[in-house]
Formats: C-alpha cells, sequence, structure tokens
C-alpha cells in the first residue's frame, strides 16, 4: 500500500507540489480508514473531498463526526466552494484524528510547480512533507507545464520556453527553494501519472537522482503499479 511504502507516520502529512496532490491524499485516506480516523484538512484552499465535511469546527464536533464516520475533511468557507484554512484547529489535528493529511500547496491542476514567497504553508505538526510531481509536465515547455513558470525557471536556469527534463524536475524537488523550502521533517515524493512507457523512463531518471523515497505511480488507473525507490535505487 502506498502508505506504507511512504512510512507514512501517525500525525499530519503535509503535501507539496503539483501533478496529483489530490488525488493523492484521497487515495491514502481511503488505505489508512481501513484501520484508522483520518482528517483531511488545508493550509491554503481546496475543494471539498468526496467524504463528510465540517466547516469550521470544533475540535467536539470533530470528534463526534468520527464516532460514525473514518475519514471527515474540516475546513473554513472559501471563496468557489473551497475549503480554507483553519489555523485555530490546526494544532489538534495530531488528537483529532490517528492521521491528518493536509495539502499545503497549490499548483493550480498543473504538473509541476515553484513556490512563491508565501508558499508552501506547512503546517508545524507535519512530521513528514510529501512532494507530488507530474510526469506529464516532463518534456513540454517550463510555460506550460509550471505554476509560477518563472520561478521555475529561474531555478533550473533557463527560459520558460526551454522544455523540462528530468534533470530539472529533479532539481526543483531537492532544492530548499523548490519543492523542499520550508521543510523541517522527513521528505518523500511520489512521481505520478506513469502511465505511458516514455513516462515511465522520466521518472526512473528522476528517481535515480533522489536521496529520498520516491514513488513511480499512476494513481488515476486502477492496475496502479508501483515503484518504489529509495536514495537512487529501485527496491522493488
Amino acid at each position: 500500500m502506498l502508505y506504507r511504502e511512504l512510512g507514512l507516520p501517525g500525525g499530519v502529512t503535509a503535501f507539496v507540489g503539483g501533478g496529483g496532490k489530490t488525488t493523492l491524499i484521497g487515495v491514502l485516506a481511503r488505505e489508512l480508514a481501513a484501520r484508522h480516523t483520518v482528517l483531511i484538512a488545508t493550509t491554503t484552499h481546496i475543494y471539498p473531498p468526496a467524504c463528510p465535511v465540517l466547516i469550521s469546527p470544533t475540535a467536539r464536533e470533530v470528534l463526534s463526526a468520527f464516532e460514525d464516520e473514518r475519514t471527515v475533511a474540516v475546513g473554513s468557507e472559501a471563496e468557489d466552494g473551497k475549503l480554507g484554512a483553519l489555523p485555530e484547529l490546526q494544532r489538534l489535528y495530531p488528537v483529532l484524528a490517528d492521521a491528518a493529511l493536509v495539502e499545503a500547496d497549490g499548483a493550480r491542476r498543473l504538473p509541476l510547480k515553484a513556490p512563491a514567497e508565501h508558499e508552501p504553508v506547512i503546517p508545524r505538526e507535519a512530521r513528514l512533507v510529501v512532494a507530488v510531481l507530474g510526469l506529464d509536465g516532463i518534456g513540454k515547455p517550463i510555460a506550460e507545464a509550471a505554476h509560477r513558470p518563472e520561478l521555475y525557471a529561474a531555478l533550473v536556469g533557463k527560459p520558460v520556453t526551454d522544455a523540462v527534463t528530468p534533470e530539472d524536475a529533479a532539481l526543483v524537488l531537492m532544492s530548499t527553494e523548490g519543492q523542499m523550502k520550508n521543510v523541517a521533517c522527513p521528505f518523500a515524493v511520489v512521481l505520478n501519472k506513469a502511465d505511458t512507457p516514455e513516462r515511465m523512463d522520466a521518472a526512473r531518471k528522476i528517481a535515480e537522482k533522489l536521496p529520498c523515497t520516491a514513488l513511480i505511480t499512476a494513481l488515476a488507473r486502477e492496475d496502479d503499479p508501483i515503484e518504489v525507490w529509495r536514495n537512487g535505487k529501485c527496491s522493488c
């Protein structure tokens, strides 16, 4: 299961990057809910997930909801029907549920992301940060593939018209100005959308350059293949 391969701890896990954070959170929530209570939240904005949602609840209301449900989402009321952050409740996430999955970054549904000055908003309580990358961004111009393309281009030292290479992706994933920005706990990577031979090849080139755990997945597929890489070596 994905959560075991990621070494998902109890407590808070934060998700950053692009290319499938919301989908990954949904998959992990379903896996964990077989044995645990799961809280879904955000420090930015997310669309309500497919589970019971509590708007600006008290801690008592969250605990009450877990009497009948295994997975509950919480958030403040935001624009466009989205959920916003709940800073007043955030410090309690580790005691409200066995596992809290928190989306800490936005990418406007693009596969790649470079954070702005105010991003990402990683909870102080996070025990693991997972960076997600969409492999459909590899080979495309930075301007098309990345949210905040000018920042992404600056990190890799290229113009925004240049295509993203696996080497570029690995650099941004491990940069303290990229996906490791504000990370002060263990870090892992999910390389998503490995649904063609070309994307799988690109994923392996990225994974072999990473000094952390990296999962290669195709989360939208029923027969999701998983390759697990640790310290640049495949362990599958």
